[in-house]
């Protein structure tokens, strides 16, 4: 449990440092990017499966924090 909250957090913070967008929330942003980056991974972009960690593929997450990163920062921007 504690090993995919660590993978998470590095995933979502992956995805930020990527996107150059800060998430919000810090570590807690991170990891919720991270699983919801994950679930969005796995669900639209199964195919790519790639290296696993913690639980999680590293590939489809990190793809689905990025996309998941985009649409917040677009919302946020629109606010």
């Amino acid at each position: 449990m504690i090993w995919s909250l660590i993978v998470g957090g590095v995933l979502g913070w992956l995805a930020g440092l990527i996107m150059g967008k800060d998430i919000p929330g810090g570590i807690i942003g991170n990891i919720i990017a991270g699983f919801l980056g994950s679930w969005i991974g796995n669900q639209f972009l199964s195919g790519l499966g790639g290296p696993e960690m913690g639980g999680f593929y590293v590939i489809p997450t990190l793809l689905g924090a990025i996309i998941l990163i985009a649409i917040v920062s677009f919302i946020m921007k629109k606010r």
